[in-house]
């Protein structure tokens, strides 16, 4: 769920203004996935812009300490969430892990990279939640390196239904400075794109896999 509505929408702006996120639905965009989008997002853009990435660590400080209380540890998801995940634990004081998506093969195979201690409270910062797959395997590594995961904070969400359940079986607690509806209402209102476009991006968001099949054919 999104933390706040005010920071929804001025975070969704601040991330247009600066192409974090882009909207296309004329040219779709093709993800690693292999999925067909109308939107790109790439919230690492955020570490180039100081005002906008002190704003975010703000916002996230504020969320962190509201919903989970001040942790031990705070953690990043590797590699989006590395920068904006320093800068959290730099203005909270707290020292910082990142999780990478698999072990290393070689030395001593960490999937957790940091100082660590069983037992110690933790929250994941991530930079955008599509599926939820793979923040949800940083928060099953760190949780078997003995790790009290108390919930995770994310810059945006695009809202998919699939990622809601997946963070539900996983008894995560996910809190997002914003969300797809804030931004795409935010879009039409200063001219981002045209109700039409908004329409072909809330269709895309029902069913994406299904959505990019339609377009190749």
């Amino acid at each position: 769920m999104i933390f706040n509505k005010d920071t929804a929408e001025k975070t969704a702006e601040l991330l247009l203004q600066i192409n974090a996120i882009k909207l296309n639905p004329k040219n779709p965009f093709t993800w690693a996935s292999g999925w067909k989008s109308p939107i790109y997002c790439d919230n690492r853009m955020t570490l180039s812009f100081p005002p906008i990435r002190n704003y975010i660590r703000e916002e996230f400080e504020k969320v962190i300490e509201k919903q989970f209380g001040k942790p031990d540890v705070i953690a990043g998801v590797a590699t989006g969430a590395i920068g904006i995940g320093i800068l959290v634990a730099e203005i909270m004081g707290l020292p910082f892990v990142y999780v990478r998506p698999e072990p290393k093969k070689h030395g001593r195979q960490n999937q957790v990279e940091g100082f660590l201690q069983k037992g110690q409270n933790v929250v994941v910062v991530e930079d955008l939640i599509s599926t939820g797959k793979s923040s949800i395997m940083a928060v099953e590594a760190l949780r078997e390196a003995g790790a009290n995961v108390k919930g995770m904070v994310a810059i945006f969400t695009y809202g998919f239904a699939v990622a809601d359940e997946n963070f539900k079986n996983a008894h995560i607690d996910l809190f997002t400075l914003s969300n797809y509806e804030h931004l795409l209402s935010l879009a039409v209102a200063k001219k981002y794109i045209t109700e039409e476009e908004q329409n072909t991006l809330l269709e895309w968001n029902k069913n994406p896999s299904e959505w990019g099949i339609a377009i190749d054919n």
